[in-house]
């Protein structure tokens, strides 16, 4: 499979989480779909203590995952909101 596109889009979302509301993340996001995965190298600002984790209720949102060969982020479902 193909790599993803390493430029990224140029459209960012703001990530929170969906049971406190903190936010976790900005990331350049590409199409219209759902959050499914993130792409490490897409993450503009990271605002989490430890990967995949909450930093303010402590739950997990995502698991570690190689996808294409690249390292990304797969989400939990309903675990995270986009703005």
């Amino acid at each position: 499979m193909a790599k993803p596109n390493t430029k990224g889009p140029s459209r960012t979302v703001d990530i929170f989480c969906a049971a406190c509301q903190c936010k976790l993340f900005k990331y350049r996001k590409g199409g219209k779909g759902a959050l499914i995965k993130c792409f490490m190298e897409r993450i503009a600002q990271d605002h989490t203590e430890r990967l995949g984790e909450c930093p303010q209720c402590h739950q997990t949102f995502a698991r570690e995952a190689i996808i294409r060969g690249v390292p990304a982020l797969k989400i939990i479902g309903n675990k995270v909101r986009c703005k």
